[in-house]
């Protein structure tokens, strides 16, 4: 059985490690290489993998490595040219900004040195939108995650039905209430507002991280997490652009 293929997570750690040590360095036995590796397997991404020997070991890791020498048209050599499409999108999109690189991977490390909320993240059912996300599968389904406290949702709710009078969604003003009646009483999404690049897996959340948004709105928002917000999304449908 093959192993699965690479998630853009994985390909961030992998490229942050890359440009943190000397190309002569990036051999299996080297102890970051095996730290990376130990980090890739505790991951909440794959819930089907091969045995644990050779899923994300040393070994795939520092081919990993060595195929991104060949993409790099700083290295002085060729590399292995075995990468993928995903390893050549990750590797210039980020070949500008690598301080931007490191804060996610930092931001990925994090999250999955937390093994409890590591548990509760493989919970989180995939979907399409997260693979739009710059900052990976990971720190999607954490904001998903975050999405997903009930005693803060309904706080939320009491406290803006309790200022309002309403429940309506705060971009585009629609009252499940209103429209449904008793069946949507009391209905409405909750959108955790921190930005992806800010979300930190033990930090505390309160109500004004919280919007209340309709359905719509709600998916909208997640077509693109990295760029638009409440604020952006409410300018698009007034404008109709």
């Amino acid at each position: 059985m093959k192993p699965p293929k690479w998630h853009r997570d994985e390909v961030i750690l992998a490229l942050d490690l890359y440009h943190s040590i000397e190309a002569r360095e990036m051999d299996s036995k080297n102890p970051k290489v095996i730290v990376i590796s130990e980090i890739l397997n505790k991951l909440p991404i794959h819930k089907e993998r091969i045995d644990n020997l050779k899923f994300r070991n040393p070994n795939g890791v520092s081919m990993k490595l060595n195929n991104f020498k060949a993409i790099d048209p700083e290295y002085d050599g060729k590399g292995m040219n075995r990468y993928s499409k995903l390893d050549r999108e990750v590797f210039f999109e980020f070949k500008d900004n690598i301080d931007k690189l490191k804060r996610i991977a930092e931001q990925i490390r994090k999250t999955v040195f937390d093994l409890e909320l590591t548990r509760n993240l493989y919970r989180i059912e995939d979907d399409d939108e997260q693979l739009k996300v710059k900052e990976g599968k990971v720190i999607y389904k954490l904001h998903k995650h975050r999405e997903r406290n009930p005693k803060l949702n309904r706080k939320k709710k009491e406290s803006y039905l309790k200022k309002h009078g309403k429940l309506d969604c705060e971009i585009c003003g629609f009252d499940f209430y209103e429209i449904y009646g008793n069946l949507g009483k009391g209905f409405m999404e909750c959108h955790h507002k921190i930005p992806l690049s800010e979300i930190e897996g033990k930090s505390l959340i309160t109500t004004n991280d919280l919007a209340l948004v309709c359905a719509n709105c709600h998916r909208m928002l997640h077509r693109e997490l990295s760029s638009i917000d409440i604020n952006q999304l409410k300018r698009i449908i007034k404008n109709g652009a």
